[in-house]
Parts: structure tokens; C-alpha cells; sequence
């Protein structure tokens, strides 16, 4: 019995590795149907139309850069997992996991799977890799906060009008994030080992990684605002800091409120800086450079390592 069963194990685990590149593209294919159905092809020409070529080719660029901070939260997190791997393994794996988890949802699961999926054949185990998840997306929180926490202190007029509360409120809600960041790294100057949350024990990092943290996190979400800049810049005259601080603030509010995968942040945003204007070009381009386009380079990417780590394997 044991024999068959090892068998049947065997057997799924080969059915499984051949279907799971057909049903990447499969996956892929139809977020690319949801983010467009919305959308008719006379919407799409004329937003494409309505921005130009400079503005798009900047919100790729800034769209790239935070794909290149994210690859970083995967090589730090590696090292935060004792498991250190080659800078192009940790690229790799974060582009295919974020490429597809940012629009998939649920990001932390679905972009898990396929860091999984990459990090198992380099020796992780499942444990490593839920140290490297956590390792991100405590990035994505610190990264959050500081910024948030900047952009509270930096624009709190800004903040008042959009949450609904008083500049000064604003300021203690500011110093209050910053205070947070601070204390963090305090605890990985001198905190060594386990700290215990509830019913879960988290490791600390050692401060370099917390300070790398500190870092690339809220450049980020700086990269992210830099493409969302550039697509509204098209509809209307905003500034940098405004797009940066307004985005960082919304997202910083849909977290403290749960809102699942911070729904309607972009459109916030744009709604509040440009009111009564017509950017849907703005809203599609943005999420054509940030969300698509990675999609369309990432699913086919993964599906060509699938191929190659077949033929080795």
C-alpha cells in the first residue's frame, strides 16, 4: 500500500507540473479580459490618444522602478530567512509572483504560491518561504507608514480635506507613524530572536535589514505615485508631491480602515485632485503601465521557466 500510494503521489505531482503552465496562461489571459472589459476599444484608443507619448513612456518607467524596489524586498527577505540566493533568482521570482498576485488580489497568497513555486526548487521549504513572505510584507508596512507618516507631517492640510479631519489631527497622526517606524528599528537594534504577537512568534530582523526596510519601502510607493503622476499629468496640471502624498494618504486610510486590497485608492485619489474632469484615459493608462503590461511580460515569463526547469528536471 505504501508503494501506491507513492505512486499516486508521483502521478499527481507529474499532472500537476503539466497543467500548471497552461493554466498560468489561462489565468493570465483572463485577468487581461477583466482589466479591459470594462473598457470599450473606442475608450481605449481615445485614453491612448489623450496621453502623450512621453507621459507613457514615464509611467513605465516609474512603473519599472517599483518593480525593481520590489525585487529587493525578495533578496532582503531571503537573507531575513537565512536562506541568501543570487540577486537574478530573488528578481525573478518577485516580477512572476507580483505580476501576476497584483492582479490576481489577494496578493500575498497568489504571489506566495509562485514565489513558492521558484524558491522550493532552490532548496526553500515551505517555512523559508513564509519568512520570505513575511519578511515583504512587513516592507510593505513599514514602507507605508514611514511614508505615510511624512506625507501626514509634510501635508496635513491636504490630509484634512481628504479624511475629513483637522490639520492638526493630521500632524499628531503623522508623528504618531513616524514614531512607529522609529520604535521599529529600536527593537531590531536591541531586540534579538522571537517576538511574540498574540498567538504568533515573529523573528526580528537585524537593523541592517530593518533599515533596508526603512528604505525601499516607501520608494516604493514613491515609484508608484511617480507613475500615477505621470498618466493624470495628462489631464490635468497636478504636481508631484500632491499625487505622492494624496496616494500614500489613501492607501495609509484603507489600511487603518481594512479595506480589502485597498479598493478604490486610485480612483480616490483621482477623483479628489482632478473633480469633474474626465480621466478615465488617466485611470485606464495607469493601470495599463502598472498592472498590464507586467502581466503580459510576467505570465509568459513564467510559463518559459515552467518549460525550462521541465527540460532540466
Amino acid at each position: 500500500m505504501p508503494g501506491r500510494k507513492g505512486t499516486k503521489g508521483f502521478v499527481a505531482l507529474t499532472w500537476l507540473k503539466r497543467v500548471l503552465p497552461v493554466a498560468a496562461i489561462a489565468l493570465a489571459a483572463f485577468l487581461i479580459y477583466r482589466t479591459l472589459r470594462n473598457y470599450s476599444l473606442d475608450d481605449i484608443v481615445a485614453s491612448i490618444k489623450s496621453i502623450p507619448l512621453y507621459r507613457l513612456a514615464f509611467a513605465v518607467f516609474f512603473a519599472a522602478g517599483s518593480y525593481f524596489c520590489l525585487s529587493w524586498f525578495d533578496w532582503f527577505g531571503l537573507r531575513y530567512a537565512g536562506k541568501p540566493q543570487p540577486y537574478r533568482r530573488a528578481a525573478l521570482a518577485s516580477f512572476c509572483a507580483l505580476s501576476l498576485g497584483h492582479n490576481i488580489g489577494f496578493a500575498a497568497l497568489s504571489s506566495g504560491a509562485v514565489r513558492y513555486r521558484f524558491y522550493s526548487r532552490w532548496g526553500l521549504s515551505a517555512g523559508d518561504v513564509a519568512r520570505v513572505i513575511l519578511f515583504t510584507s512587513m516592507t510593505v508596512g513599514v514602507g507605508m507608514i514611514t511614508l505615510g507618516g511624512i506625507a501626514l507631517l509634510a501635508r496635513s492640510d491636504l490630509a484634512g480635506k481628504m479624511l475629513g479631519i483637522t490639520p492638526g489631527l493630521a500632524l499628531a497622526g503623522g508623528a504618531f507613524c513616524l514614531a512607529l517606524s522609529a520604535l521599529y528599528l529600536v527593537a531590531a537594534a536591541f531586540v534579538h530572536g522571537e517576538v511574540r504577537i498574540r498567538y504568533w512568534r515573529v523573528p526580528m530582523p537585524p537593523l541592517k535589514l530593518a533599515l533596508a526596510q526603512i528604505v525601499i519601502g516607501p520608494a516604493n510607493y514613491a515609484c508608484v505615485a511617480g507613475c500615477l503622476h505621470q498618466t493624470l499629468s495628462a489631464a490635468g496640471d497636478v504636481p508631484y508631491l500632491p499625487v505622492a502624498a494624496a496616494y500614500i494618504i489613501a492607501n495609509t486610510s484603507a489600511l487603518i480602515t481594512h479595506v480589502p486590497g485597498g479598493l478604490g485608492v486610485v480612483e480616490s485619489v483621482v477623483m479628489f485632485l482632478l473633480p469633474g474632469t474626465a480621466v478615465i484615459g488617466a485611470l485606464l493608462m495607469f493601470r495599463v503601465a502598472y498592472y498590464l503590461l507586467p502581466l503580459c511580460i510576467g505570465g509568459p515569463l513564467f510559463l518559459l521557466t515552467e518549460i525550462y526547469f521541465k527540460k532540466r528536471g
